[in-house]
């Protein structure tokens, strides 16, 4: 259900990515989650789609569809797994800032490989005292010739220990946004170590760990763009990531909902199915009504996004902002409708809520994305 009418291409683009989760992707989300396995193989096969380079040029091996298409995807992808799913959206805007911003030599070099997902990407931002406050980063790269060599760590890093390739945000010069800059190190690099996988809430299907630099040894021609607009790049790579990860909240949400509509036709109580009950069917009316506003602000800011509106970071903002809220909601929600079996894993709604709740967070807190829509809004 939408607001508008999608046109073809992008109906078959939603349903390819739809039976794509319901047969590789929802079997499993259950068995991934408990041993915490990291289904790359089913990753690849994703790729294999087009879904490793969605918004890459078709020239280096991408798909070239739009950041709506994207949101489409990601959507439909976390009806089978948000975590999956999420995963495949970071690598797709780590993928991104080659492609946007790197030379012609690091487009032919790096992104053939990550369309294909033979070579995986994670991006390397937040850093254990730096979170929202991206610019304060204390990772260093000092140039040494024709070398970076690079000192610091990265936290909460998705991907970190699997993946071939880090995108990652330095300080080559200044304090603040003006002196960070962009590499791109690859897993062998000396001096790259990794932390032990964390222990988390939710997001257990793919692996999260420190990324530490010790002395870490980068060729120059690593670097994306020249020194000073790292933190730009950051940026840029990040309104996308913002709507994407929005949209994997809307497909977990829309899948919880589905269980809980199976499961109210299905249990009884005082002599009647659950979805008689007219306060219960309101509570299903809201939770359908809330996503789908949801939906229509994010397939809107994609869009805004698309044509380069000069308003599209805060309408990304706005828009992951209230589809993160929304899906964790509805998926709380949800569980509530369960009663007890909510509670057990089998049913797969409490897997829903633990992996959601992260998306509150990453991408930049939903207090930051307040603040970048009342900047945009008081102009401070």
């Amino acid at each position: 259900m939408t607001l508008f009418t999608l046109p073809e291409d992008q109906i078959a683009i939603r349903d390819m990515a739809r039976s794509f989760a319901a047969e590789r992707i929802a079997p499993h989300a259950l068995d991934w989650d408990e041993r915490k396995h990291f289904p790359l193989d089913v990753l690849r096969e994703a790729a294999a789609l087009g879904m490793g380079g969605i918004y890459i040029s078709e020239e280096h091996g991408g798909s070239g569809l739009t950041r709506l298409d994207a949101a489409l995807i990601f959507e439909a992808l976390s009806l089978g797994c948000p975590t999956v799913a999420a995963f495949l959206s970071i690598h797709n805007m780590a993928a991104w800032m080659i492609d946007r911003f790197g030379s012609a030599a690091q487009r032919e070099r790096f992104l053939p490989a990550l369309c294909r997902m033979d070579t995986v990407a994670a991006y390397c931002l937040t850093e254990p005292g730096s979170g929202s406050d991206a610019a304060a980063l204390r990772t260093t790269a000092r140039r040494e010739g024709d070398t970076y060599v690079v000192n610091g760590a990265k936290q909460f890093i998705s991907g970190a220990g699997a993946a071939d390739v880090y995108v990652t945000m330095v300080r080559t010069g200044e304090a603040g946004p003006k002196g960070i800059s962009t590499l791109v190190v690859p897993s062998d690099a000396p001096g790259l170590s990794f932390g032990p996988n964390e222990r988390k809430m939710g997001w257990n299907a793919q692996p999260t760990r420190a990324v530490i630099f010790e002395e870490c040894r980068v060729p120059v021609e690593n670097r994306l763009g020249e020194e000073g607009i790292g933190f730009r790049i950051a940026m840029a790579g990040l309104d996308g990531g913002r709507l994407n990860i929005g949209a994997c909240s809307l497909g977990g949400a829309q899948a919880a909902l589905d269980k809980s509509l199976a499961y109210m036709a299905e249990r009884k109580a005082f002599g009647q199915r659950l979805d008689a009950f007219q306060a219960l069917q309101f509570r299903l009316a809201d939770m359908a009504t809330e996503l789908e506003a949801a939906r229509a602000l994010l397939y809107g800011a994609a869009a805004a996004l698309d044509r380069k509106d000069p308003d599209a970071t805060q309408r990304s903002a706005m828009a992951k902002r209230f589809a993160t809220d929304t899906g964790f909601r509805v998926a709380n929600e949800a569980l509530q409708l369960h009663g007890g079996y909510g509670y057990l894993s089998e049913y797969g709604v409490e897997k829903i809520v633990r992996d959601l709740r992260v998306h509150q967070i990453l991408e930049g807190t939903n207090e930051i994305m307040r603040v970048i829509v009342a900047r945009g809004l008081v102009g401070n």
